[in-house]
């Protein structure tokens, strides 16, 4: 189980002690492009201004769907690593509820180890991702709040 302050979901659990076995960076760098390469294709129609994640170097984009109270994401980035952490961050928050993902905290990332493998603006771009993620997880609680 991680350190974290509260238990991470048990997928995002898995990764981050997956990640956390990996030492050194290129071991790191690899299990990303794995991921990557595991990422289903993203819609070209799906590819717009509001699903751009900001402060990325790279094209990132992110959707979410709310199906039967859980939400869904889908995600791609035109470069491979960029990739590879929008992958994680999908499998890892997949088919939570809003109100989980809203419950975790970025300090998972540190855990991973991947802060120090990644470049400062890669490693702006990861949590720039999450909080996207986090954003469009907010989006749907609050509009069942309403409903």
């Amino acid at each position: 189980m991680s350190s974290t302050a509260k238990p991470l979901p048990p997928t995002l659990d898995k990764i981050v002690q997956r990640f956390k076995r990996r030492t050194d960076p290129k071991q790191r760098y690899q299990q990303l492009l794995w991921y990557a390469n595991r990422l289903d294709p993203m819609a070209d129609q799906d590819k717009t201004p509001e699903n751009k994640v900001h402060g990325c170097v790279s094209q990132v984009f992110i959707t979410a769907d709310l199906v039967e109270g859980k939400v869904i994401y889908h995600g791609d980035s035109d470069a491979q690593l960029v990739k590879g952490l929008v992958a994680l961050l999908i499998e890892g928050l997949n088919e939570l509820t809003p109100e989980e993902i809203l419950a975790v905290t970025p300090d998972f990332i540190e855990e991973t180890g991947l802060r120090v493998s990644l470049t400062p603006s890669r490693a702006n771009g990861f949590y720039n991702i999450f909080q996207m993620m986090k954003k469009k997880a907010l989006g749907f609680q609050l509009a069942s709040q309403q409903a």
